[in-house]
């Protein structure tokens, strides 16, 4: 079987709650921000589940990357890895992908438990707390595995989430490495500040390869920062897109394309060698948020999908926007079935 676009990151289930003031004051968290648990943090999970009515949602950024642009592509076109427990959570994980016609190419480790994101909800805010558990233990031989070397073979397009970084960086380059020879598209999301600050050295060894590179305002500014770019350009997002865009490129026959998101503000598109471009969003009023989480990735699978169909980058955009649109009007990072022509 052949897909277009293979996906790669961490397949978490996410817990989400609302309302969740307590638990940002007791576990110090931000309320718009994404950390990896630390053991301050291990009992999150079991309060939760105590304490809150839970929903569970499909999540991992990739992964929701991955629905939605199975969302604006043709049956059979979005194959995901990443790696997962045997296990209930698993379980789920599959069934969602099934449901929105994304092809599940786990990694199984027997006796790990598949990771989970507590989501915790404040406003219009998100605060993600994410136990890799077995989604850090993915091994780069996956790729190699008679199940999956077609898959990698006969995509047309590369989409992994900036998480991955922080355990799979081998992976990673192996999947940039075979897009850049074959003439073939790797994207990239920066998909949170701690990545640009922490894991900036393994994003540097990537970035070379990357065609199209996504991120949001506070990614930006932390990818800014840890560059060294001086502090009154940390909140240029044109310029920051700009100087992303025009780093050194191992494949240069294609200029890449940095996309930076601000919320309900506008969205900076740069492609290498070009002047910025800024696209207004259609601003939503209250009543028409139900909470943010995911709408970033929702983004990020409309743009991907819509360029895999040979849309314009003006295009992709577009679709990218209304899909974050949608999201925010979904509990956690769904968007609205039946399915809607956004395109």
């Amino acid at each position: 079987m052949t897909f277009d676009l293979f996906c790669m990151g961490n397949p978490l289930l996410d817990m989400q709650v609302t309302n969740g003031e307590e638990l940002l004051k007791k576990y110090n968290l931000k309320a718009n921000d994404a950390i990896l648990a630390e053991e301050v943090h291990a009992p999150i999970y079991d309060e939760i589940l105590k304490n809150y009515k839970v929903t569970y949602v499909a999540g991992g950024a990739a992964q929701n990357a991955a629905r939605a642009a199975a969302y604006v592509l043709p049956p059979k076109s979005v194959v995901y890895t990443g790696c997962v427990g045997n296990d209930e959570l698993a379980h789920q994980l599959r069934e969602a992908n099934k449901k929105e016609d994304v092809e599940s190419a786990y990694l199984v480790k027997e006796g790990e438990g598949t990771g989970a994101c507590a989501v915790v909800i404040t406003g219009h805010h998100r605060s993600l707390v994410t136990t890799l558990r077995a989604a850090e233990k993915f091994e780069p031989s996956h790729l190699t595995s008679s199940a999956i070397a077609p898959l990698v073979e006969n995509a047309k397009i590369f989409y992994v989430g900036g998480f991955f970084l922080t355990h799979g960086v081998e992976s990673t380059l192996y999947l940039a490495k075979k897009a850049s020879d074959a003439g073939k598209v790797f994207s990239i999301n920066l998909s949170a500040p701690f990545i640009a600050q922490f894991f900036k050295a393994q994003l540097d060894q990537v970035i070379p390869y990357v065609d199209i590179l996504i991120g949001n305002e506070s990614e930006a500014a932390a990818w800014a920062s840890a560059a060294g770019l001086d502090e009154s350009a940390h909140s240029d997002l044109p310029l920051i897109a700009k100087t992303i865009a025009s780093l050194p490129k191992v494949n240069p026959s294609r200029s890449r394309v940095v996309v930076i998101t601000h919320g309900a503000e506008s969205t900076v598109l740069v492609k290498a060698g070009e002047e910025a471009k800024i696209y207004p969003v259609q601003k939503l009023s209250d009543d028409q948020i139900v909470d943010t989480n995911g709408a970033g990735d929702a983004f990020a699978g409309g743009f991907i999908g819509a360029f895999t169909l040979g849309k314009t980058l003006d295009e992709c955009v577009a679709v990218g926007q209304k899909l974050g649109a949608m999201c925010v009007g979904q509990v956690g990072p769904q968007l609205r079935w039946p399915k809607e022509n956004v395109l």
